[in-house]
């Protein structure tokens, strides 16, 4: 009887050794507590948040790639003759990091294909921040209280183009070398402090001895630290604040409508990354990217042809080669104004999208939180001001590309760079009116579906011989979603003479909040929504099929 009553106290007691080691740490980091309280937390379902997800999950794949080649690669300038697998190169000088990256891609196993995998996933992780970025922008997520989460998903866009022109330099091919050059040229187009930069950042003239060791530093440390802590502080704050989500039924600023993170969203979430990295994959085995082998070592004396970017700095190409070269002698100083112009231009597009939000707080007044989105629909002017905004990106986009783009289609590169040059201009206030006028047509069709309901493509012919389509009534759920956006009234500049007669002055600000402010929710901008009282006398049988 005591050995069975000893036995099960020992049974009772020792616990499985999962579940010691769980409060052993529990113990000392609160892990218990921690997942109470996040573990459940609520994430609405939407396809369009996969977007911030596939940037998330190719920036670990980046990591994880690019941990793997640091492995064999050899940051050096140092000159040695090849003598690798490669047959074309046998006996050619060149410097330790193209060969190194030459011995990756050929003698080391799978090298080529991480390579791959590494570039792939560094041009998907860029488009995938920027089509994530325009969501977020065409639906107001960035209001508040997300105004810092924009911005720091801003820098990690622009830090991203940084860290990914630093790592395709790092082979020192001849197509790398040609774009280093480039990005030379650019800096010395600074006035007073370019030069300062140039010796400064290639440790004395180009292209020098120190430059790989440089970038390499910068693209395996600097930028990706930054980076991360970026990344880690944008999380933080989309689990702080809440997720956004798109209006309809029990939706509010107050509640958030959607799955578990555990274990539902979790599960989607591991599928989808492994679903990312199965396509990044793909495109690394079958579509071949920067073949450093075809190109050759760099010599600062030659040119590779079809010398272009990745994608994401193909803007800023765009706007050097459409800019005339012009120049001015400044006390006794050459001023490169074709190339220098470019550059600002270049910060101050970027700086436009950072900005954004803040300007249109101000415009609107609005200091309220916001949780839930916009259609883009029902803000024509900013969803017109984001089309423009690309529209001028893909036009300097082809501008990057003047001579592909020439030689492929047979177009004269005079012609092609003077269309760049007008479209700038021109491009992107077509693309405004007519986004706009699209947004309008679309509230009032979605006014219509609201006051007459859905068309159901059934013809009805009347007794006196009319002929009518037949209009379904939309569900009270389709009424809210179609109904739930909110108008805002445009601002008035308010009386200017107060009650004892004496005029007050009116700030130039405030004249010029109120000029956009009209513009963004004036008669123009937006359609009243259909009130109760039309949607009562329309539904009661007057003149509702």
């Amino acid at each position: 009887m005591s050995t069975n009553t000893s036995t099960e106290s020992r049974s009772r007691g020792k616990a499985p050794a999962g579940e010691r080691v769980a409060d052993w740490a529990d113990g000392r980091l609160g892990i218990y507590s921690l997942a109470k309280a996040n573990m459940r937390k609520i994430f609405p379902d939407h396809w369009s948040f996969m977007l911030g997800e596939v940037c998330l999950y190719s920036f670990i794949i980046i990591i994880l790639t690019g941990v793997y080649l640091t492995l064999f690669f050899h940051p050096s300038m140092n000159e040695v003759e090849y003598h690798g697998s490669y047959i074309p190169m046998q006996g050619q000088l060149m410097s330790e990091a193209y060969k190194s990256t030459l011995d990756i891609s050929f003698d080391v196993r799978g090298g080529l294909l991480i390579r791959q995998i590494h570039h792939w996933a560094a041009v998907v992780f860029l488009a995938g921040m920027f089509v994530h970025m325009m969501r977020v922008f065409f639906t107001g997520a960035f209001r508040k209280p997300r105004e810092i989460n924009w911005l720091f998903g801003f820098l990690l866009f622009v830090l991203g183009m940084f860290t990914g022109f630093t790592g395709y330099s790092l082979p020192d091919d001849l197509l790398s070398g040609t774009g280093v050059r480039f990005t030379q040229g650019a800096i010395l187009s600074v006035p007073i402090v370019g030069t300062y930069i140039s010796m400064f950042l290639f440790g004395g003239e180009f292209p020098g001895d120190d430059m790989v060791a440089r970038f390499y530093s910068i693209h395996i440390l600097l930028l990706p630290g930054i980076m991360l802590g970026l990344v880690v502080a944008h999380l933080i704050l989309v689990f702080y604040h809440k997720h956004t989500q798109f209006a309809g039924p029990g939706r509010t600023n107050n509640n958030v409508v959607g799955m578990p993170l555990l274990p539902v969203y979790m599960a989607k979430a591991g599928g989808f990354f492994f679903l990312v990295f199965g396509v990044i994959a793909i495109l690394g085995g079958i579509a071949s990217i920067n073949p450093i082998w075809v190109l050759g070592p760099y010599r600062a004396d030659q040119v590779s042809t079809g010398a272009q970017p990745d994608w994401y700095m193909g803007f800023a190409e765009g706007l050097v080669r459409a800019m005339p070269g012009w120049e001015i002698n400044f006390w006794g100083h050459t001023l490169v104004l074709g190339v220098f112009v470019p550059l600002v231009l270049f910060g101050l597009f970027l700086a436009a999208i950072a900005v954004y939000p803040f300007i249109e707080s101000w415009v609107t007044g609005d200091k309220r939180e916001h949780h839930i989105l916009d259609r883009p629909r029902n803000a024509p002017t900013r969803t017109a001001l984001g089309v423009a905004w690309i529209t001028a990106y893909m036009i300097m986009l082809i501008g990057g590309g003047n001579d592909i783009v020439a030689t492929h289609f047979h177009l004269s590169i005079n012609a092609v760079t003077w269309f760049v040059r007008i479209g700038f201009f021109v491009g992107p206030v077509i693309a405004f009116v007519i986004t706009k006028r699209i947004c309008l047509g679309l509230q009032r069709r979605d006014k219509e579906k609201v006051l007459h309901g859905r068309e159901s493509g059934i013809i009805k012919r009347l007794p006196h011989g009319e002929f009518i389509e037949v209009h379904e009534p939309l569900s009270q759920e389709q009424l809210y979603t179609l109904t739930a956006h909110e108008q805002y009234q445009p601002a008035e500049i308010g009386p200017t003479v107060d009650e004892n007669g004496v005029e007050r002055k009116v700030k130039g600000s405030e004249k010029l909040r109120a000029k956009l402010s009209k513009a963004y929710y004036g008669e123009e901008s937006q359609v009243p929504k259909p009130t109760v009282e039309e949607y009562k006398e329309i539904t009661s049988g007057h003149g509702h099929h």
